[in-house]
């Protein structure tokens, strides 16, 4: 086989030019269909994540590529799965009903298989997580815990009391998210918030490490508990989902999918921090 293309070491280091909106495609379509062309790379990503157009039936978006080539080995992760595991976060997502991951498809591209996703614009003036010298958050926040702010000084850290957020925290559990962090929550303009970056989910083990533990132990709403359920009825034998998600993982890790759902509705509670696993990633923005 001969080696893969080397990829590009330009960067794309802040927010390039987005593509306009969509027209009558459906993102998946023109994800899936379309020519990418990649435009450069964004630097501070830890794997290969390639900024590209994408253009199909007259018709062009931007997106990111994310090629398997690129991936960075890790001792807990069979080597090359992130990007299918990408795909599986959109999956669950979309099942949940709550769309918080962009369109995501796994496809061949410029160097070779990758996961490409739809690039979502986020609104800088947002603020969903914050440092704060009180010992306890205002109102609208929730306490995620005590972190270094240099000069022996520490400081809350704290993230927005909101129903999307919240969303996202049960999402994040029932992937077993590994790597939550505050860089890869992308709130649009429109108020629609989006979360990015899931290669590192799925894991049979306990892995979930995030920043939104402020509703840790607390009752789930009542719209998780009927989105949970809706799930576990998804992720019955022979369903679709379960079809798509098993060229995607392991046949361990949808049993494992199954087990956190079942047992987030047997609880009715959020999850909080096993003990066993560092709870907060590093660095965690």
């Amino acid at each position: 086989m001969p080696a893969p293309e080397r990829i590009p070491t330009g960067s794309v280091s802040s927010s390039p030019e987005q593509l306009g909106p969509l027209g009558r495609l459906e993102p998946l379509e023109l994800l899936a269909k379309g020519e990418l062309t990649v435009r450069g790379q964004v630097r501070e990503a830890s794997n290969a994540v390639l900024f590209c157009s994408v253009s199909y039936a007259g018709e062009e978006a931007s997106c990111v590529y994310k090629p398997v080539v690129g991936e960075r080995p890790l001792w807990d992760f069979p080597d090359g799965t992130l990007a299918q595991r990408e795909v599986a976060a959109y999956e669950i997502s979309e099942a949940l009903g709550w769309h918080l991951v962009p369109p995501t498809v796994l496809r061949d591209g410029p160097y070779g298989e990758g996961m490409v996703q739809l690039w979502i614009e986020a609104d800088p003036a947002a603020e969903l997580l914050a440092l704060v010298e009180e010992e306890q958050p205002g109102q609208g926040w929730k306490a995620v815990g005590f972190a270094e702010v240099g000069e022996g000084r520490t400081a809350l850290l704290v993230h927005a009391d909101d129903a999307r957020l919240r969303r996202l925290a049960v999402l994040d559990a029932v992937i077993n998210n590994g790597d939550r962090k505050g860089g890869h929550l992308l709130p649009a303009p429109d108020g629609v918030l989006y979360a990015i970056d899931h290669g590192v989910t799925f894991n049979v083990d306990d892995k979930l490490r995030t920043l939104l533990w402020g509703w840790a132990g607390e009752p789930l709403p009542p719209e998780a508990l009927a989105a949970l359920g809706a799930l576990s009825s998804a992720l019955a034998d022979g369903g679709p989902l379960v079809t798509r998600l098993a060229q995607l993982l392991t046949p361990a890790e949808v049993a494992a999918v199954r087990a956190r759902v079942a047992a987030l509705v047997a609880s009715g509670k959020h999850p909080a921090p096993s003990g066993e696993w560092p709870a907060i990633p590093w660095p965690p923005l």
